[in-house]
Formats: structure tokens, C-alpha cells, sequence
């Protein structure tokens, strides 16, 4: 089993997470994930983000190790689903598994075929690098 790379997130992502899963009392099956997640994670500014860190709305480029098969997720809030396959919600398990990685980090996660370990291979867009810091 892989250790869990360290994760960073940004205050803004923070406090809307929380607001978010304040809000929501209805469970959802990642939902103690995302708030272990939360818990450990290390906050910071949103102007002092490192571009290659994955924030709520950033593009990624993963690749999924055991397969080599490469996929393009946009990370957003559950209300921004709107049925497209480049989106992924922060509430599924990739979605959580994602947030707050840097570029190069693997981690692993279940899949019905049992784990996959899943690689951060780039961000191709990312709110704060691109200036957007109260999006």
C-alpha cells in the first residue's frame, strides 16, 4: 500500500468544502474520506499556492498505472456536474483522491476490479496560477 502523499489546499477550497459539508447531512459514500482528507491537509492562501498543486477547479492529466490508460478530470463541487465526462465531482472517490496532490504524486484507490494506483501527470488549468483567487 502506498503511503499517502502529503496534500495542500488552498483556505478558499477549505472553507467551502466545509461549508459544503456542513450544509449536506445526507451521507455519500466517500464522505468520511474527504473529511480525513480535509483533516490532514495543509492550508494555505490561495495567492500562495504552488502551480502544481490540484485545487478545486483545476484540469488534470492522471494516468492510471496498471492500466497506463490516461484520463483529462476537471475537479469541481457536486452542483457543477452536469453529466460531461471531463468533470469529476470532489464528493467520488477520484475526485477526493485528487484533491490537493502535486504533479508526479501516486496514490492508490479502490476500483471494482479491486486497487489502481493512480499517477498526477499535470494540471493544465489551475484557478490560482491563472489569477483567479476568489472563483
Amino acid at each position: 500500500m502506498l503511503r499517502k502523499p502529503a496534500i495542500t489546499l488552498s483556505s478558499l477550497d477549505m472553507e467551502r468544502l466545509e461549508a459544503l459539508l456542513d450544509k449536506s447531512a445526507a451521507p455519500f459514500p466517500g464522505r468520511d474520506q474527504l473529511e480525513a482528507e480535509l483533516d490532514r491537509a495543509d492550508v494555505l492562501d490561495p495567492k500562495d499556492m504552488p502551480p502544481n498543486v490540484v485545487t478545486m477547479n483545476s484540469t488534470v492529466q492522471f494516468t492510471l498505472l496498471e492500466t497506463g490508460k490516461a484520463n483529462t478530470l476537471t475537479l469541481v463541487y457536486p452542483r457543477e456536474m452536469d453529466g460531461s465526462g471531463d468533470k469529476v465531482s470532489v464528493f467520488a472517490p477520484v475526485g477526493i483522491a485528487l484533491l490537493g496532490l502535486a504533479v508526479g504524486d501516486e496514490f492508490q484507490m479502490p476500483s471494482p476490479t479491486g486497487q489502481v494506483t493512480v499517477r498526477v501527470d499535470s494540471i493544465t488549468f489551475q484557478p490560482e496560477s491563472a489569477g483567479e483567487l476568489h472563483r
